[in-house]
């Protein structure tokens, strides 16, 4: 129960500071407030799979996204981590591409 709750927890902080991060796209006009909006709905959804997932270490692992776009960065503990996180976000609805920019460090 405990665990769920820190998931649920984590999740939660991570979209607000995807929102608030996020927000200077909008004011740089690179992207409309509806794109916005789904764009950090798509960075949630796959930091909320990553979480779930017991091989990809959510807090290694940065996500944004921008126009249906997402970079991955940060840093993996196996060539295999990195691979499943890209996996996880391009099953993720609304992505359309995923550059997979994580640096494998054991």
């Amino acid at each position: 129960m405990q665990a769920t709750a820190k998931l649920l927890t984590i999740a939660a902080f991570t979209g607000v500071m995807t929102l608030t991060a996020a927000g200077c796209s909008v004011a740089r006009d690179q992207q409309t407030v509806g794109a916005y909006i789904d764009d950090a709905a798509i960075s949630t959804a796959i930091r909320a799979r990553f979480i779930e997932d017991r091989l990809v270490s959510a807090t290694a692992i940065k996500v944004e996204t921008l126009n249906g776009e997402v970079q991955l960065t940060g840093f993996a503990k196996t060539q295999a981590e990195k691979d499943r996180a890209e996996e996880l976000a391009r099953m993720t609805s609304g992505v359309k591409s995923v550059r997979n920019s994580i640096v494998v460090r054991p």
